[in-house]
């Protein structure tokens, strides 16, 4: 049978249609912006510290945003600094010393540790550390008070409570 000049140029173009790939290119821009979208909300400028169950922070008014650095977490139970032990509360407590010795080497091979991560030599002055306590708001005040002259022994001067962020009373 023959076939039509129709028949053959719709053939042709059959032919030519099938083996060229296409995209759509709108569905991708579509899930592009969404990822875009998506991604821009959610870098924000939130500092997340880590958290543990055991520990319930006292509440407060400040609004100063907690700075990346080291964390002691204290809490019923243990002092703990990257998630490695150091002492339970109770024998830093029934220790008759001021300083808490586990506590003090650990923060002395820290301060050693981001010493040399920052190439600072010991000609550009003694290092001064940052650290912030996650105390339990149970723990005594004698226990945070021996926590932080431990800190200020081995050069970590700047230290920062964490709490958690209470909603102001209106008057």
């Amino acid at each position: 049978m023959k076939m039509s000049r129709r028949a053959k140029r719709m053939e042709r173009n059959h032919r030519r249609a099938s083996s060229r790939a296409s995209i759509n290119l709108v569905s991708l821009m579509d899930i592009f912006t969404i990822l875009v979208f998506f991604l821009l909300v959610n870098s924000s400028d939130v500092q997340v510290l880590p958290g543990d169950k055991s520990i319930k922070l006292p509440e407060s008014v400040a609004e100063q945003k907690p700075k990346e650095n080291l964390i002691i977490m204290v809490s019923g139970k243990d002092i703990v600094i990257k998630g490695r032990k150091l002492a339970t509360v109770q024998a830093a407590l029934d220790d008759k010393e001021e300083i808490i010795t586990a506590l003090k080497a650990e923060l002395d091979f820290q301060a050693n540790k981001i010493a040399k991560s920052q190439n600072k030599t010991k000609a550009a002055g003694p290092f001064m550390g940052e650290v912030t306590i996650m105390g339990d708001k149970e723990i005594p005040y004698r226990l945070l008070k021996k926590i932080m002259l431990t800190c200020t022994k081995a050069n970590f001067t700047n230290i920062s409570l964490a709490v958690v962020l209470k909603e102001e009373t209106k008057s």
